[in-house]
Parts: structure tokens; sequence; C-alpha cells
């Protein structure tokens, strides 16, 4: 029977070549995609269940090139948690991580103010509800041993320096997927609590409908492009592994 369920919109932030859609895509359709095709703009939709509570997860996969920084803010102004993602064999991308880090919190910070460059922004269901916007560090491709640029001690180090939770992870192995999402879905919910004064469970989040699937969980890919509302529409087609539209 149909039902519903919180969502919860996250956005992958990091340069380009780092493994965002791979990891978006081993986390949505359990597939690790071997070759880089970079993209502009992509809305995975995944039923999962997080500590026991059913949710959906809207996982939006961003560009990395500068080209598409102005399109980033309205990206980030969507989101309501952020998985910023550098590969442990490139220290470029991780030396960029704050920059993607400061534009969060610039834009979080001007939609919560209230600045009329962002209309409607205030207090919507996209801002954080109780303190700054979570953020997961992800360190990918860690299946890389011969190829490390950077140690984990120093990507804890940044976490550390930035205020939020880090985890080493592998797209391709299947290593740490789950946690970079699941623990900032983990930081939403403690929000909404804090916000509420309520259980997650007894608060009335923004909620979608629920369609059951007939593989593991329900996923839900929506290929989109630049422009319009939320996450934009239109976007040229790409071979990936097709799934249940919900």
């Amino acid at each position: 029977m149909a039902g519903k369920m919180t969502l919860y919109k996250l956005v992958v932030l990091g340069d380009g070549g780092v493994g965002k859609t791979a990891l978006t895509i081993q986390l949505c359709l359990n597939h690790f995609v071997e070759t880089y095709d970079p993209t502009i703009e992509d809305s995975y939709r995944k039923q999962v269940q997080i500590d026991g509570q059913s949710c959906m997860l809207e996982v939006l996969d961003t560009a990395g090139q500068e080209e598409y920084i102005a399109l980033r803010d309205q990206w980030i102004r969507d989101g309501e948690g952020f998985v910023l993602v550098y590969s442990i064999s490139s220290r470029s991308s991780f030396t960029r991580i704050q920059r993607f880090h400061s534009q969060i919190q610039r834009v979080k910070e001007t939609a919560m103010a209230g600045s009329p460059n962002y209309p409607g922004s205030p207090l919507s269901a996209s801002a954080p509800m109780f303190g700054q916007a979570p953020v997961m560090l992800v360190g990918n491709k860690c299946d890389r041993v011969t190829e490390r640029e950077v140690s984990t001690q120093e990507g804890q180090a940044l976490a550390k320096d930035l205020g939020c939770d880090f985890v080493e992870a592998s797209a391709k192995n299947c290593v740490n997927v789950e946690k970079a999402f699941f623990d900032v879905v983990r930081q939403l919910r403690r929000q909404r609590h804090q916000g509420s004064g309520r259980s997650p469970s007894d608060r009335k989040e923004p909620r979608v409908r629920q369609e059951k699937d007939r593989a593991r969980g329900t996923s839900d890919r929506r290929t989109r492009g630049v422009g319009g509302n939320g996450y934009g529409n239109n976007k040229r087609q790409k071979d990936k592994p097709k799934c249940v539209i919900l």
C-alpha cells in the first residue's frame, strides 16, 4: 500500500573527477561506474532505512568544474545536507574542499538572513532548522593505496577545522558509501529534533509518496538539466542503469 515517508535532500559537491557520480550511483543503483563522464546535474531518489526508520533520499550529483560555480549557489540553496568529496589520489581536489565548504556556508547564511537576492529562501524547507547545514567530508578512492596523495590524518584534520564529520570511502569496492550519506541524514534528524522539541518520528517533516520496488529498496533516477525550478530539467540522457520511476 502507498504511504508517506520523510524526504531528505542531499547535495554531492567536489572537484571534477573525484568520484561524486560513482558514489551516488553506487548508493542509489548498487552499481559502480568505471568510466568518467562529466556531470552537469543529475538527481536520484532512493528509499532507505536508517536506524529503523524508512525515508527517501533525494541525491543531487553536481558538476565540479568552475564554469558551473553560479549554478552551485542554486544547488546549495535547494539542499539540506552536503557530501563534500575529494580523491585521496588528488592533492588538488583536497585543497579545493575549503572553497566548496565556504560557498555552502555563504549561501546558507545569506538565505537564512533573508537576502533579497534569494527570494523565498528564509526558513524554507531546504534551510537547516537548527544550526549549520550538515556536511560530511569524504576522501573517495581509498582503494587506490599506491596512488595516495592525501593521508587519512590530513583528511581528519581538515574535517576538524571545518567542523564536520569525515570518512574515507571507495565507490569501487562499496566501502563506507552508505555511511557517507546516512550520517548526514542522522545529523538532519538531530537538527529537526532539536528544533521541534519532539522525537524525529513525531515531527511532521516534508514527505513524499512511498512505493515498493521489486528490487532492493526503491531508487529513482531523474535526469535533469540546467534551468527551471528545483534541480532543473531536460538534461541530455546518458546511458545508465534503468530504475523504477516514482
